[in-house]
């Protein structure tokens, strides 16, 4: 498919997901309760998808994912994971998030290619904004939470990734 026919694929995918309504609020892989309070109540579990991979000097590649989140110790606490393959490479986040009235704190791995730093960021109306910087990482990540679906957008800044973007469903 040529990249414009898919980039408009993939925008037209990120509208319905934002135009998206549902309240299922399944959640399977619970590690504990999360109290209704909690802003991530409404992200735990596991979330399938596909997306748009960016990687300097390479195609933009469609990619397959799935993210978990679980909730450790305190419900103010929790892991998020993120797969996603394509036909010639992967990547993998591994993030540990801690909220403190409106803010997160915490630390980002990306580990194929073995970036990390700490993470900064915000609870917003509509899900989570975040900055990562760390020896050799500088990212921006957004997750949009809309019924039954989420977005991720990812930005990196100098890096050998352009950035991610996923549509996911509850799964």
């Amino acid at each position: 498919m040529p990249a414009l026919t898919m980039g408009r694929a993939v925008g037209a995918l990120l509208l319905a997901a934002l135009l998206a309504a549902g309240a299922m609020l399944w959640a399977p892989a619970r590690a504990r309760a999360v109290d209704a309070s909690s802003p991530f109540e409404k992200i735990v579990g596991r979330w399938v998808g596909e997306g748009r991979l960016g990687v300097r000097d390479t195609a933009t590649e469609q990619v397959k994912c799935r993210v978990t989140y679980l909730v450790s110790g305190p419900a103010d606490q929790l892991q998020q994971t993120i797969r996603c393959a394509s036909g010639s490479g992967s990547i993998e986040v591994r993030s540990q998030v801690t909220h403190t009235a409106g803010k997160l704190t915490g630390t980002w791995t990306e580990l194929v290619r073995n970036m990390n730093g700490e993470l900064t960021g915000a609870v917003t109306p509509r899900g989570f904004r975040v900055s990562v910087k760390g020896e050799g990482l500088t990212a921006n990540m957004d997750i949009v939470i809309l019924g039954t679906k989420q977005v991720i957008e990812i930005q990196f800044i100098n890096s050998s990734l352009i950035g991610l973007t996923l549509i996911l469903d509850r799964g």
